[in-house]
């Protein structure tokens, strides 16, 4: 991926402890503007801002979306708790959020993110989960020059449109399985053919783009490529195809129910692929719930419980560490709650933890000074480095984040876990191959 044109280097996040700051409590915000009759013990006022994003509290992405939220929601709850980020003038942000049930629509999306700007007053947005949503908010976000961290949002060309707002946390859309071929590539030398099903969203699109065109110039013949629409559940057309083809691996998918459902019906069916790599679904913990069907089977991911980023690395690499530590987030995550964290849930406190560093290293809440501190930004942290193209062509694209991929493996007592794979760097066990 192309580097950002500029670096500016983040020096440092000071939170203000609690102790030390007497932040107004949670009310109703005004534009961002700053909350009156509070002020920090050691002077300047405290700032209460308004983060505004919509989630799928209803519709097909609720999974995700709601993993995304809940991972955001814990990065406000920990700024509010330490005291809010401390400007050199005194000042002290803290924030609060404002968000709607989207209902995993576009329309919904397109009005509630004007409404978040013209009647919420949102001082910064996050995107909604998916491509697809989060490129209708981005075009309401840079209509009003409004500064939008997308997160659960990896499609490549939301970022190819001339934005100068937005910014991308996931790593893009066309590096989802592209690692998968190269894992296939290592494992067995002979393997030639590749089917791929997907869904016919955005995202998995874009995906399966970038998959066929990757797979073709490494030597692969792609033998189905054939794309089925949002909310499928009966998958026997794609899955007789695919028998029919007998192909070496299988990859592909959409969304968590979609994904899920397909695996199961391969497992069903008896497809005896070497390997099956599917989107979204197997990083995620309930990924398990469909039992047997899940073994063997891998899934690109952005981030997991098992990395391990830190602060020592982050030196050894010339890149500001933004905190908190791997085991840090993994524990105040469960804590708040009851169950592991997944990537959407880390996506969702990074894109929290990017706007962060950015007030922070704009030593303001201006958002032009803001956003050129963005520009900027390159640092590393639990979910791993984050630096954007500022190039006019792919402006905001994420520039350095890498994916990982994870197996689901039964150990020797059979019990099903997931295992990181791939890159053999980060891998946490062996790939199982083949899987039948």
């Amino acid at each position: 991926m192309r580097a950002p044109g500029h670096t500016m280097r983040v020096v440092g996040i000071a939170l203000v402890g609690a102790a030390l700051v007497a932040c107004q409590p949670t009310g109703s915000p005004s534009g961002g503007q700053a909350s009156g009759g509070s002020q920090p013990a050691g002077g300047g006022q405290s700032k209460e801002l308004v983060i505004g994003f919509t989630t799928s509290q209803t519709g097909s992405l609720n999974v995700e979306s709601t993993r995304q939220q809940d991972g955001l929601q814990l990065w406000i709850d920990d700024v509010n708790k330490a005291g809010g980020i401390k400007l050199s003038d005194g000042t002290a942000v803290t924030f609060t959020a404002k968000t709607y049930d989207d209902e995993s629509k576009s329309d919904r999306v397109q009005e509630l993110y004007t409404k978040l700007i013209n009647d919420d007053k949102a001082d910064f947005l996050v995107s909604p989960y998916s491509s697809g949503l989060a490129d209708t908010a981005a075009v309401i976000a840079e209509q009003y020059g409004k500064i939008m961290i997308t997160t659960g949002a990896a499609s490549d060309a939301t970022y190819k449109k001339g934005y100068t707002h937005v910014y991308q946390t996931y790593t893009p859309a066309s590096h989802y399985l592209t690692g998968a071929a190269d894992l296939l590539k290592k494992l067995d030398g002979s393997a030639k053919t590749i089917a791929i099903v997907h869904e016919n969203d955005k995202f998995s699109t874009d995906v399966a783009t970038a998959l066929n065109d990757f797979a073709t110039q490494q030597g692969y013949q792609v033998v189905v490529n054939e794309g089925y629409d949002t909310g499928t559940t009966d998958f026997a057309a794609f899955v007789n195809k695919v028998v029919a083809a007998s192909p070496d691996a299988v990859m592909g998918g959409g969304h968590f129910a979609d994904t899920s459902t397909f695996a199961k019906q391969l497992y069903e069916k008896g497809v005896k692929a070497k390997m099956i790599a599917l989107l979204v679904a197997p990083p995620e913990p309930k990924f398990a719930d469909i039992g047997d069907a899940a073994t063997g089977v891998t899934g690109p991911s952005q981030w997991e419980p098992t990395v391990k980023f830190s602060e020592d690395a982050a030196k050894s690499a010339g890149v500001t560490w933004l905190g908190p530590a791997v085991d840090d987030f993994i524990s105040r995550y469960k804590s708040a709650y009851n169950e592991d964290p997944s990537y959407h849930s880390a996506g969702g406190y990074a894109a929290g933890l990017i706007l962060q560093a950015a007030i922070q290293a704009a030593d303001s809440t201006d958002s032009d000074k803001v956003n050129t501190a963005m520009e900027g930004l390159d640092l590393e942290m639990f979910f791993g480095r984050t630096k954007f193209d500022t190039s006019a062509d792919a402006h905001g694209l994420q520039a350095a984040h890498e994916m990982v991929y994870v197996q689901w493996q039964k150990d020797s007592s059979g019990t099903l876990g997931k295992q990181v794979v791939w890159p053999e760097a980060a891998k946490t066990a062996d790939a199982v191959y083949p899987i039948h």
